[in-house]
């Protein structure tokens, strides 16, 4: 007997007005009616009707001639942010590796070809990163979508790469895709990536995945910070402690191929000591 195909509920009018507000995300400053209409190929006037609603229902607001986010979108994505489990079981291996660094720790989830930061606890040190907890980064270019792309099962990265602009951020972006894949076969062999100002002058990064049950790894974790206090060698030698951490967590989501707590402990305490001698 044949299966039963699935039923799909297409809502037009609802899909091009999440699309709509998917697209405030892009731009903190917000934007006009008509750069919506351009961004969308919509009618200025079917789009200034969705904008209406959207501000109507809090989903957005309108200072100006400015449309952006409003709070019901800051307390849809609070209340998703509490409900990521791999928010919850990550959050003391971040604590940990910030107190152990004083630097940066981020927490992200890959959404299509960027990253998304789900968590982000501050350097104690005066001088400090700029992030936040919602923004989303290129993966081609970061240290926390680099190592999802390097791990991201083969035919799903065959797939994914032509379909990414490589916009260049600084001169160290990378160019081209021959070069993209050459540095993805470093990271599956180092087992982490790194950010050399690839994606921001002065800021670096390394980021190690982190795995669910299924094996994919579809979040990762990094430290990050200004090149004046994260020397090449420095960044390289903590590595291991962001692994480390993000086996950890791994274990805990599931993922039956992470080592032991009792096997990590030794690798873990040796690398705090270490980031404690920076």
């Amino acid at each position: 007997m044949p299966a039963t195909p699935k039923r799909t509920y297409n809502i037009t009018a609802l899909q091009r007005g999440l699309q709509l507000l998917h697209l405030f995300s892009e731009s903190p400053r917000g934007f006009t009616a008509k750069e919506v209409a351009d961004k969308s190929r919509l009618p200025v006037s079917t789009v200034h009707r969705f904008l209406v609603n959207l501000e109507a229902g809090g989903f957005l607001n309108c200072s100006g001639n400015l449309y952006h986010l409003g709070t019901a979108c800051f307390a849809i994505g609070q209340a998703a942010l509490a409900q990521l489990d791999i928010r919850r079981v990550s959050l003391p291996y971040l604590q940990q590796l910030n107190r152990q660094t004083r630097e940066t720790v981020h927490l992200t989830v890959r959404n299509g070809p960027s990253a998304v930061y789900v968590e982000k606890l501050d350097s104690s040190e005066p001088l400090r990163i700029f992030s936040r907890i919602g923004a989303t980064v290129p993966l081609y270019c970061t240290a926390v979508g680099k190592v999802m792309l390097a791990y991201m099962p083969e035919d799903q990265r065959n797939s994914l790469l032509p379909q990414l602009t490589l916009r260049r951020f600084t001169p160290n972006t990378v160019g081209n895709l021959q070069e993209l894949e050459a540095e993805l076969q470093r990271i599956r062999k180092n087992g982490y990536a790194c950010d050399l100002e690839e994606h921001e002058l002065h800021i670096r990064c390394a980021a190690a995945p982190i795995w669910d049950h299924t094996g994919l790894a579809n979040a990762s974790l990094s430290i990050t910070a200004p090149t004046v206090r994260m020397s090449i060698s420095r960044l390289r030698q903590l590595a291991p402690l962001i692994q480390a951490a993000g086996l950890q967590i791994s274990r805990e989501l599931g993922y039956p191929m992470a080592p032991s707590a009792a096997q990590l402990r030794k690798t873990t305490n040796r690398e705090a000591a270490l980031a404690r001698s920076f």
